[in-house]
């Protein structure tokens, strides 16, 4: 054994004979490596230790947050009915279309291209759809329940289904200015669905569990929470006089040319509103055309200058104060009227008058004198009384309140103007719950689009004597010789009402040329008024402008069939149908 072998075996290091392999690393070398060994050992264990015991709420919920969902229940929205129990709107049943994109990307390109069918869009929509980061997308809303049965027969990976309800009215175009309708989400967008979206939505409810990667259901791991179903709502509404209203509203609309109508049916009694419509309408069950014109609720949401169907709250003012009587004779003279640099004219010259035939004429001139023989204060106070000028408060969203100006500022001709219908706005239902205090013997009283079950108490507004006085008057303008509303006659029934005629406005102004809005309140049957009955032609264009001409036959008709269809006895004897010639003119 040679020197060299003999001191590496004193040191217990074994040897080759190569010299390659000899040992040669430096002491301080072995004891770095194990000190970095050793701290990363360390460092292990101190995050263990955060992780385990300092992180570990945070590390569970992390982890539910990825098999755990919380599923809402949604409770069903409470149905909508007339007054006689006829459902208005109602929730089905119907399945919202998920996805996971990832995992229905891997479907076969066929299969794709059957639920693109079935979901009714393009496949390149579909794709786009799926295109998404996120893992959880919409593919469609509101499915049919066999369209969604046809879509699970696929067994496409990542398509899963969520109840949900859908909003279905069986009247259609007919009701929905009345009902109004809901979005995707179930939640009210207009008229009652909106007012009383609290009431009809209920409470949803939930339920905690776990889900695999595909999105099924595992189990049940939390406290289920029942829904809670919404309320269901009985208006104020009949089914029948509705569809009378409408149908014949929309055949007016039509014959005339018109570019709109409206109209409202109100309970003298309870002040019910029994039906309101407008036309053009809409199918809220297809909503995809709807236009602004189809939306606008006219009998809510439209004001306009309500011309000569005004001049009766004027005279029932003067006869209240005792500023004149039924046969209190007025000088109209020659027709003309001239306050300052302003004119005001009739339709002929009528001369010597009473206040009977200025009604029954409909007389401007005779009106504005009446007017001016009383304090702006006195007419100022009369509209707001009714409701003029005031935001409603009849739980309908969109209501407008008019405009009535105050009082000081009105200049003798804009006194005359006003009591003739020219420059205050109403809306139309305003214009019908004026005429309550003539058929109410003088009191009138708020109107309710929810059925009601007691009498509510009267307001006074004018005397019980000058509202009697005041039927017998606005009979006169319906079955006088004289008067602007023949055409609103009904055999077997006596009516009263009064025309109107104005002039449209547009941005401010009269619109020119000149376009007209006829319209035509009336009282039925007027020995023992039942209803209260408003019509609004908006431009119309073929057949006349007046509101003797269009707007007072579509109320016989409306007011005729819902008379019958309420089972109202007649309360006259005259059959006379007044001959389509009758011209139904007025004073503008």
């Amino acid at each position: 054994m040679n020197a060299g072998s003999r001191v590496a075996a004193s040191k217990g290091v074994s040897f080759s004979k190569s010299p390659v392999l000899a040992v040669r690393l430096p002491t301080w070398r072995s004891r770095v490596v194990l000190f970095v060994l050793f701290a990363a050992f360390a460092a292990l264990a101190g995050r263990a230790l955060w992780l385990q015991g300092l992180s570990t709420q945070f590390l569970q919920k992390q982890g539910e947050i990825r098999y755990a969902r919380t599923i809402e229940l949604p409770a069903t929205r409470g149905k909508i009915t007339d007054r006689n129990g006829q459902v208005l709107a109602s929730s089905i049943p119907v399945k919202a279309i998920w996805a996971i994109p990832d995992d229905v990307l891997q479907a076969p390109p066929e299969k794709l291209r059957e639920l693109a069918r079935l979901l009714d869009m393009s496949e390149a929509e579909l794709r786009k759809k799926l295109d998404s980061d996120r893992n959880f997308v919409y593919l469609k809303r509101q499915v049919e329940q066999d369209v969604a049965d046809q879509i699970a027969k696929l067994k496409i990976d990542g398509i899963d289904t969520r109840k949900e309800y859908k909003r279905f009215y069986p009247q259609g175009e007919v009701m929905t200015h009345v009902v109004g309708f809901t979005n995707v989400e179930d939640v009210g967008q207009e008229s009652m669905e909106l007012a009383q979206q609290k009431n009809l939505v209920g409470q949803t409810g939930s339920r905690r569990v776990i889900k695999d990667r595909l999105g099924h259901i595992v189990e049940d791991i939390g406290a289920k929470h029942e829904p809670h179903d919404g309320k269901d709502l009985v208006l104020s509404v009949d089914s029948k006089i509705q569809y009378i209203a409408f149908t014949q509203l929309k055949g007016a609309v039509e014959k005339f040319k018109a570019k709109a109508g409206a109209a409202v049916v109100l309970d003298v009694h309870t002040g019910e509103v029994l039906a309101l419509a407008n036309y053009p309408s809409y199918d809220p069950n297809d909503r995809r055309a709807l236009t602004g014109a189809q939306l606008r609720n006219r009998v809510m949401t439209d004001s306009f200058e309500p011309g000569s169907t005004l001049k009766p709250i004027t005279v029932a003012l003067a006869l209240d104060k005792g500023k004149v009587s039924p046969h209190t004779a007025i000088e109209t003279g020659n027709g003309r009227l001239q306050i300052l640099d302003r004119t005001i004219t009739d339709t002929k010259a009528h001369g010597v008058i009473t206040v009977q035939q200025i009604v029954e004429m409909s007389s401007n001139i005779g009106t504005s004198k009446i007017a001016l023989s009383m304090p702006a204060q006195d007419m100022w106070e009369m509209f707001t009384k009714v409701g003029f000028g005031q935001q409603p408060k009849w739980g309908f969203p969109g209501a407008v309140a008019g405009r009535v100006r105050p009082y000081k500022s009105w200049r003798p001709v804009e006194q005359a103007t006003m009591s003739y219908g020219n420059g205050i706005s109403v809306s139309l239902i305003q214009l019908a719950r004026s005429y309550l205090m003539f058929a109410r013997d003088g009191d009138t009283i708020p109107l309710t689009f929810q059925k009601s079950t007691a009498l509510p108490a009267g307001q006074p507004i004018i005397k019980p004597k000058t509202a009697r006085e005041m039927r017998e008057m606005l009979e006169m303008v319906v079955s006088g010789k004289d008067g602007t509303a023949k055409q609103a006659r009904i055999p077997g029934y006596r009516v009263g009402g009064k025309t109107g005629t104005a002039y449209k406005v547009e941005n401010g102004r009269y619109a020119m040329p000149r376009k007209y809005i006829g319209t035509f309140v009336g009282i039925v049957p007027l020995s023992a008024p039942r209803f209260v009955i408003a019509v609004m032609i908006d431009e119309p264009t073929q057949g006349g402008h007046f509101g003797g001409q269009v707007a007072a036959p579509t109320f016989a008709k409306v007011a005729e069939n819902a008379l019958r269809a309420s089972n109202v006895p007649p309360d006259s004897t005259v059959t006379e149908i007044v001959a389509p010639a009758d011209t139904g003119s007025e004073a503008m």
